[in-house]
């Protein structure tokens, strides 16, 4: 799952993608409003964690913009002010939560969930393709035969297989998803988490495999 950081305090900023990114979320992290704008452009985010107090374009300003051209993506707002006349202003705004600084980053992380658990269809339900489960909740890949964690990124590549079987994605779609536009990573990094996907899926006798399709993409295809 990606989501879109809009933070304009740097040592905040970056505790917060650590933090993410350690409970297997991709982040890209702005520092402004415009910046935010311009990332959701792309449409490639699950939900957006927004700052009010930014500079170039505030929050507010940034959701009305985004409901404005009909977007549903979540948004928590993020902020220092904790008058109640703020709070209904951002929920009117378009917000699905609203979070005052400081804050408990369980407390972050149970929100995040909350307001992406219609998407993912409860966070904690499984993936099911041939023998082979994915549990969205300990991020386990299972089968019969054993189980096993997989990192972060191995994770979200297999999640967003298993979540459209038979259909192609692109190498290119993984790292936009994944890695993110502001990546120094070659694209060839697709093919080495593939790989090593492959690998754990055999080693658990997986009776499904991960197909190549020249110069498009790759699927998830059962064994025959």
């Amino acid at each position: 799952m990606r989501l879109l950081l809009a933070e304009d305090e740097q040592s905040l900023s970056k505790a917060l993608t650590a933090i993410l990114e350690r409970n297997n979320y991709s982040v890209d992290a702005v520092c402004d409003g415009q910046a935010a704008l311009d990332y959701l452009e792309s449409d490639n985010y699950d939900a957006v964690i927004l700052d009010i107090m930014m500079p170039k374009v505030d929050g507010i300003t940034v959701l009305k913009k985004l409901r404005a051209r009909g977007s549903l993506i979540p948004v928590i707002m993020l902020t220092a002010k904790s008058e109640i006349d703020d709070k209904i202003l951002g929920l009117d705004s378009g917000a699905n939560d609203y979070l005052t600084k400081p804050f408990n980053a369980r407390e972050l992380l149970a929100r995040i969930r909350a307001i992406t658990r219609v998407q993912t269809v409860q966070t904690n339900s499984a993936l099911q393709y041939g023998n082979v489960t994915l549990d969205r909740a300990a991020f386990e890949l299972s089968t019969p035969d054993g189980s096993l964690r997989l990192a972060n990124k191995e994770f979200q590549m297999l999640e967003m297989m298993m979540s459209a079987p038979k259909n192609i994605i692109s190498a290119e779609r993984f790292m936009e998803k994944i890695w993110g536009y502001d990546s120094d990573s070659e694209l060839n990094v697709v093919w080495v988490y593939i790989s090593n996907l492959r690998k754990k899926l055999a080693s658990l006798n997986a009776d499904i495999q991960i197909k190549a399709t020249r110069g498009v993409g790759y699927s998830l295809e059962e064994q025959r």
